[in-house]
């Protein structure tokens, strides 16, 4: 086979060219094949520009060079002139020479038969005598060279000197004295001129290299940032790509691990610890807000500050992924400590946050600043004391963006983004009733209770709850401004966090530094349900997939997960989650798809755990029945415990 010879054939034929073209014709009225098919490939062509002698252009190009070096003989010196060359064209007085003696020959040869003699005695005498000169033709002069005056620079009169030497004014002297006086001035005015200008060019060329020096540092600042651009969305994979590979032991465990020893547990549960996230920059800084991204579910933000009131310092604002939990996608940087945040629910890239120093403000994901978009002030009603809480709401009736925030001062706050400014309507004063100060002059005063905490309704939009620092809760409506639909006894400390059901629209929950947990029907003004956690409870929270469980941490440090469903007296799964006895959990947070929560403590750290299936437990299948699910199911199994616990109440 190696052996084999396989001949080719070189012809003249393109391969390239096409075989298959038809033209219509107009005489059959019909498309025909053309046979024949232009085979030149042209490979390389330039244009040149060489001209044959022999050709009209090349002629006419000799006669004008020609003619310009006659010329140029012509206007030399004769001692530089050069010998012409016979091939040379003779100058224009030799060819009006030549003109004349061809007419003279003519004349003659006309004239000979009458007067021989006489024509050969004038030949003699011409061939004798030399040519008379011709008078030069004169140049006539350039049309625009007029001596006018108008043409002429102005030249000053010369000063009589007779008339300075002179005591008496000369006649001179006196017609042109006010003359001269006024030369002088516009003189010494013009040298001034002349050397401000001589001063200002050495400021003018510093200035200019200063200018030229910031344009190059825009520039190639403006150049950096949008190769920096071009590189990050490639780099950010890479980094996604590497962690993923270096927590894939994690990963793993996050998308596929169940604990299997659930089923021989008593209906118990675990929480598996999975990414740790925590930034270099937060570490003297407690996590005081958590929030999940409506849209993007592995992104969540993390509020920064400080629950030390002597040690009030600087906060942040941080976006993490579950995909990369080595670095956060974004930083925001802020003078004072973030208390609250929330994300919008339809635009997901705005983030309102509330500070410790009482102001709000608007943070863009979308924007490359650092600095938030909008922010109140002193002028546009900020709070005197920190903002605890704040939520986005609906737009109002001109589809401006709003959010509400509550603080210690006792005012609640609507805010309205307009025309890139934040606008602030006072809500609701929250006044302690019976209450009252000595002021000056026998005035009494009507205290204001604080703000902790609130809620809005996720069905009836104008009902919302207040949590205070007295321990109360306030049932309110955005229609009334000055007085509570109800109020609620409801703990011994600040209550710190309410909220309502996800899916029942009767049912909320709060927790309190007064180490208790408790369930209320805002019907009843007593309480569902009351769990004692033996530690101050940060933060509580509904879990998204169930109606009936909840998850609340405590200062000692542990989680505690409770199903009303499984257990209604106490958490199936209490686990610690902080090591050390200094540092206390601060707020959890369900994830709204994936079984996982986030908690945070204050010592900056963030830590993921997932739910193992005792703590997410679905509906049991039952032969020939299919299982039901919905917001209308876990409706029913609430309303079926809380009915339980109403009819021992109702007998007594």
């Amino acid at each position: 086979e190696l052996k084999e010879e396989f001949t080719r054939i070189l012809t003249a034929n393109n391969p390239h060219a096409p075989q298959n073209i038809v033209r219509y014709s107009f005489k059959e009225r019909t498309y025909k094949p053309i046979s024949y098919v232009d085979q030149m490939a042209i490979h390389f062509s330039m244009d040149g520009n060489m001209i044959l002698k022999d050709s009209d252009e090349g002629r006419r190009q000799n006669a004008r060079l020609s003619i310009e070096e006659g010329l140029i003989h012509l206007s030399l010196p004769l001692s530089e002139k050069p010998p012409l060359e016979d091939s040379a064209i003779i100058p224009e007085e030799a060819e009006i020479k030549d003109e004349e003696s061809t007419e003279d020959t003519q004349a003659a040869g006309e004239e000979e038969a009458e007067e021989t003699g006489t024509a050969e005695v004038a030949e003699a005498a011409e061939a004798e005598e030399p040519a008379p000169p011709r008078p030069r033709e004169r140049k006539l002069a350039n049309q625009f060279n007029f001596i006018e005056r108008a043409s002429k620079t102005l030249n000053n009169p010369l000063r009589d000197r007779a008339c300075q030497s002179e005591p008496t004014p000369c006649k001179n002297f006196s017609a042109t004295a006010n003359q001269w006086e006024i030369y002088d001035a516009y003189v010494e005015e013009l040298e001034k001129m002349e050397k401000s200008k001589e001063k200002e060019k050495p400021r003018a060329h510093i200035a200019k290299k200063e200018e030229k020096r910031k344009d190059r540092k825009s520039a190639s600042l403006e150049s950096q940032t949008d190769d920096i651009t071009k590189v990050s969305k490639a780099a950010r994979i890479m980094e996604r790509m590497v962690n993923q590979n270096t927590f894939d032991d994690i990963a793993q465990d996050f998308k596929y691990f169940e604990d299997a020893s659930d089923e021989y547990r008593d209906q118990q549960g675990t929480l598996l610890p999975l990414w740790k996230f925590q930034y270099d920059k937060t570490k003297r800084l407690a996590v005081t807000a958590i929030s999940w991204n409506p849209k993007y579910k592995d992104l969540f933000a993390v509020g920064y500050g400080s629950y030390d009131f002597m040690k009030q310092s600087w906060g942040m604002l941080l976006l993490y992924t579950m995909k990369n939990p080595s670095f956060p996608e974004y930083v925001f940087s802020s003078e004072s400590g973030i208390m609250c945040l929330d994300i919008h629910s339809d635009h997901p890239h705005l983030v309102a946050v509330g500070f410790y120093d009482g102001n709000v403000a608007i943070y863009s994901l979308k924007k490359p600043s650092t600095q938030p978009s909008y922010k109140s002030s002193a002028k546009s009603g900020k709070h005197t004391d920190p903002v605890w809480q704040v939520k986005w709401q609906k737009d109002d009736m001109d589809n401006n963006l709003n959010f509400f925030s509550v603080s210690s001062d006792g005012r609640i706050v609507s805010w309205t983004l307009v025309k890139n400014e934040l606008v602030h309507t006072d809500v609701i004063k929250l006044s302690v009733e019976g209450a009252t100060m000595q002021g000056p002059e026998g005035l009494q005063l009507q205290t204001l209770g604080c703000g902790t905490s609130f809620d809005f309704h996720k069905k009836i939009d104008y009902l919302f709850l207040v949590g205070t620092e007295e321990g109360k809760i306030y049932k309110c409506s955005k229609c009334y401004s000055s007085q509570f639909l109800d109020v609620f006894e409801a703990h011994h400390m600040a209550v710190d966090a309410v909220s309502w059901n996800p899916y029942h629209m009767k049912v909320f929950i709060s927790c309190s530094s007064d180490w208790t947990v408790k369930i209320w029907d805002h019907t009843i003004k007593t309480p569902m349900f009351i769990y004692d956690l033996n530690s101050a409870v940060g933060d509580v929270a509904w879990s998204p997939y169930s109606s009936t469980v909840f998850a609340a941490v405590t200062n000692d440090g542990k989680a505690h997960v409770f199903d009303l469903s499984v257990n209604k007296y106490e958490a199936i799964c209490t686990q610690v989650v902080v090591a050390k006895k200094k540092n206390k959990i601060t707020h959890v947070r369900f994830n709204p798809v994936y079984p996982v929560v986030i908690i945070g403590d204050d010592r900056g750290h963030v830590t993921c755990l997932k739910l193992s299936p005792n703590l997410r437990r679905m509906p049991k299948e039952k032969k020939g029945q299919e299982v039901k699910k919905g917001p209308e199911v876990e409706i029913a199994k609430l309303d079926k415990l809380l009915n339980l616990v109403r009819e021992p109440a109702s007998q007594a």
